[in-house]
């Protein structure tokens, strides 16, 4: 079971600020918000609500980076 600070992204239980914003949480994790895609319990979310959507303890992200090739 997650604690009350920690959510699950991609598989591994991350202690983080709760609630928070996706874009929060992905900036407390070192990670650039227009570098990634994200799923949140289940559901992809579109860049433009980073901002808007609330993570909460126990929700889990599956976060994937972006990476451009030639």
């Amino acid at each position: 079971m997650l604690g009350e600070n920690t959510v699950l992204a991609n598989g591994k239980a991350v202690r983080a600020e709760l609630p928070c914003s996706i874009e929060a949480f992905l900036l407390s994790q070192h990670l650039r918000p227009r570098s990634v895609v994200v799923e949140h319990n289940g559901e992809a979310v579109a860049p433009s609500e980073f901002g808007h959507r609330q993570v909460r303890a126990g929700d889990r992200l599956e976060i994937v980076q972006i990476v451009a090739g030639g």
